[in-house]
């Protein structure tokens, strides 16, 4: 998970992956976050109250139960699973012998492309955000000590809060995941233990009492910095959480749900956009425009997650990566990704 020898880190780091390590967890868990994210954007991509006047909106028991459970708590976690993975290509363009720069440019380069396509139907697209976050971070990832990228994380990460949070916070988050992978992060969850327990029990007890505040102070602050600050607490919950669950018979009931769907996250992404555009758009009652409940679009959202669960299992079973992947993959390298021989 960190640079080779030549790393600059005068800490020793932990050892490397070969090229074929696969972090199952990590994909799992991605999923996971992948599935509050459509959950979050649903009520976007349906126009959830848009042709309501101010005065019209009433809170209803789902708004309330996805602000408090949903809104800002996955975004951090896709987010910071993004910066992740961008110090895995360093390490793995090391291990190829080569320079980790124009695999990373590129790789970020088809993402911001992805992005402007995608936002012709999602406006509230993040992909061209993620890539022009990872091109202000790579510097750091690519020549930094890890103790330094930490450091500038949380540096970066205080001051997208300090400026009103939201995407502000992209660059901190970025630079966090890619420290954490140096320190071998996605080794550690995989293992579990004490301090997954303890990190688990404090956040989730202060994302509770935080969470109990915003339900307190109404829902105007669905949206504001008491929300994103306990939104980013109860992700790291969330994430342990799901890691001690991990070291339980559960994992294969989490596998079953999440694995695939975060191996084919960008896919899932992608076409969950064009799905519902498409509904809303053709199928009468799927536009929420003059709605405030957002219990219909989140049952619309669940099962087409479903669907793409059971579709990405189905793929991934006969083939390695899924469509966006694969060509994302063979940006990245320069060269064809061999798209035979799932292993799912």
């Amino acid at each position: 998970m960190s640079h080779t020898g030549s790393s600059p880190d005068s800490v020793a780091a932990p050892p490397s992956p070969s090229s074929s390590t696969r972090w199952r967890l990590v994909d799992t868990i991605r999923g996971f976050a992948l599935a509050g994210i459509l959950l979050t954007n649903v009520g976007s991509l349906t126009t959830l109250g848009y042709g309501l006047e101010a005065g019209d909106w009433r809170q209803s028991v789902g708004a309330t139960a996805l602000d408090l459970l949903v809104e800002s708590r996955f975004v951090p976690i896709f987010c910071f699973l993004f910066g992740l993975s961008l110090q895995l290509i360093v390490s793995s363009a090391r291990r190829r012998g080569s320079s980790p720069w124009p695999p990373l440019l590129l790789r970020l380069g088809a993402l911001f492309g992805m992005g402007l396509l995608h936002a012709l139907v999602f406006p509230g697209d993040v992909l061209r955000i993620y890539a022009v976050g990872g091109l202000l971070i790579l510097p750091l990832a690519i020549l930094a000590p890890r103790v330094s990228v930490a450091v500038a994380g949380v540096v970066l990460l205080a001051a997208g809060f300090a400026v009103g949070g939201g995407m502000a916070t992209v660059p901190g988050l970025l630079a966090l995941g890619s420290a954490s992978a140096s320190f071998g992060l996605p080794a550690a969850l995989e293992r579990g233990g004490p301090r997954v327990v303890r990190v688990f029990v404090v956040s989730a007890l202060v994302g509770a009492a935080g969470a109990a505040l915003q339900l307190l102070l109404g829902p105007e602050l669905s949206y504001g910095f008491v929300a994103e600050s306990v939104g980013m607490v109860l992700s790291v919950a969330y994430v342990t959480g799901f890691a001690l669950l991990w070291s339980t018979p559960v994992r294969r009931v989490l596998a079953a749900a999440f694995e695939a769907l975060g191996r084919m996250a960008l896919t899932n992404y992608l076409s969950a956009s064009i799905v519902i555009a498409s509904l809303v758009a053709l199928v009468p009652g799927v536009d929420a425009s003059e709605r405030s409940d957002p219990t219909p679009g989140l049952l619309l959202a669940l099962g087409l997650l479903v669907v793409q669960a059971v579709a990405s299992r189905l793929w991934l079973t006969r083939l390695s990566y899924g469509p966006v992947e694969w060509l994302w993959r063979t940006i990245t390298w320069r060269s064809v990704a061999r798209l035979r021989g799932g292993a799912l």
